[in-house]
Order: structure tokens, then C-alpha cells, then sequence
């Protein structure tokens, strides 16, 4: 029996290589990295388009489709309040990291972005809407950053990929401060949209396996055979 090294072939950040019949790689290095780079810019072109119409032809009217928290005629509501900002400062502030960690996460595939901004959405909507506080309402892209930068920071636990494992070192190291956010430390701040964000990051990193290298695979399929 040979001895099983959590990190042995998990080395890899990004999902593995999937080929075509002829054995053509259609996710390679350059594939995936195309990849994060088009969602990190479709991030930062949606928000700023969006922001642009809602000052420039509505006078901030749109901002209406904020989190009114429990309010269950706006539920639905968790679903846009990402697009809006309250101010050019508000959008500034969630451009480059927001774009910083489509990337990132984009290496690993169009799917783990999308499983991961879901959850994120969902979960720190719901939270942000049961309690945000009556009467008040939440916009910006801070809770799915937040969940973003959860999901990077514990992935490499859950995957066992050595390499995500720094990233989410150095990541930590870099925004670190963003902890604060989580805590009703600062007026006119949705730190329940971060808390919940985040927790919707580190749920998504526990769940979700379509990323997970083929040899982590086999053995969690292996365990599954010997119940």
C-alpha cells in the first residue's frame, strides 16, 4: 500500500486540462488564463456601464433596486444590488479587486466563477436582507468581493492544491484588513453584506468540486465504493 501525500499531483492551481477526441487541449494555460481575463473584464465594464446609466440618465434613480431588507416585495433585489454603487468613490473601491479576483478565480474556469458568484449572491443577499435593518438599503459589489476573496483565501484547504494554498496566504497577507469589514465598525457600511458575502465564499469553497484535481477525485470516488 503506498502512502497518500495530500498535496501529491494537486500541485495545480487552475482545473484540470479537458481535450478534445483528436487530443486537442481546449482548457490549457492560455485558455484559462483568456478566461479569467474576459470575466475580470466583464465585471468592471458591467458595473461601470451600469453605474454610468443610473447617474447619467436616471440621477441615481436605480439605486431603488438596492437590498431593502426584509422588504419581500424587493427580495429579488439581492440579485441586482451588486451592479449599483452610491458614489464614483463606491464603484472606484470595488473596481480592482473585484477585477483582481475574477481573475483569479476565472484560472480555475467559466463554471467555478459563476458556482462561486451564486453562492456568494445568494447568500450574502440573504443575509444582508434579513439583517440589514428596516428602513435602510444596501448596493455594491462588496459582499460578492468579499465572497470572491473568502473562496480564494480557504479553497486550497478543501482541494488540497499546494498552490492555492499560497495564493490564499498572500491574499490574506494583502487584505487582511479587509476583516474590519465584517464588523459594524463604520457608519454607512453594509458589514452585513461582507460577513454574509464571505460566509457564501467559504461555503462555496467547501462545496463546490468541479475544480477539484483528478486525483482528489479518484480518491473521494474510491471512499464513496468502500461505504
Amino acid at each position: 500500500m503506498s502512502e497518500y501525500n495530500p498535496f501529491d499531483e494537486y500541485g495545480s492551481y487552475a482545473s484540470p486540462h479537458r481535450t478534445r477526441r483528436d487530443g486537442t487541449v481546449v482548457n490549457g494555460p492560455s485558455a484559462r488564463v483568456g478566461t479569467g481575463i474576459g470575466l475580470a473584464f466583464g465585471y468592471v465594464a458591467t458595473i461601470w456601464m451600469v453605474h454610468i446609466i443610473n447617474f447619467g440618465v436616471f440621477g441615481g434613480a436605480l439605486n431603488a433596486f438596492g437590498v431593502h431588507p426584509l422588504d419581500l416585495a424587493s427580495l429579488w433585489h439581492i440579485f441586482t444590488s451588486p451592479l449599483l454603487h452610491g458614489s464614483w468613490a463606491h464603484l472606484w473601491a470595488n473596481t480592482v479587486p473585484g477585477a483582481i479576483f475574477c481573475f483569479l478565480i476565472g484560472l480555475s474556469g467559466a463554471r467555478v466563477f459563476w458556482e462561486v458568484t451564486a453562492i456568494s449572491c445568494v447568500l450574502g443577499g440573504l443575509g444582508t436582507w434579513f439583517f440589514g435593518g428596516v428602513g435602510t438599503t444596501h448596493i455594491g459589489a462588496s459582499g460578492l468581493i468579499y465572497g470572491w476573496l473568502a473562496y480564494l483565501i480557504i479553497r486550497g484547504i478543501f482541494n488540497r492544491s499546494l498552490v492555492q494554498v499560497v495564493l490564499g496566504v498572500v491574499l490574506a497577507f494583502v487584505y487582511g484588513g479587509l476583516v474590519w469589514g465584517v464588523f459594524p465598525v463604520e457608519a454607512g457600511v453594509s458589514w452585513q453584506g461582507h460577513l454574509f458575502g464571505a460566509i457564501g465564499g467559504i461555503v462555496s469553497g467547501a462545496v463546490i468540486t468541479s475544480d477539484d484535481p483528478p486525483a482528489l477525485k479518484a480518491r473521494r470516488e474510491q471512499k464513496r465504493l468502500q461505504r
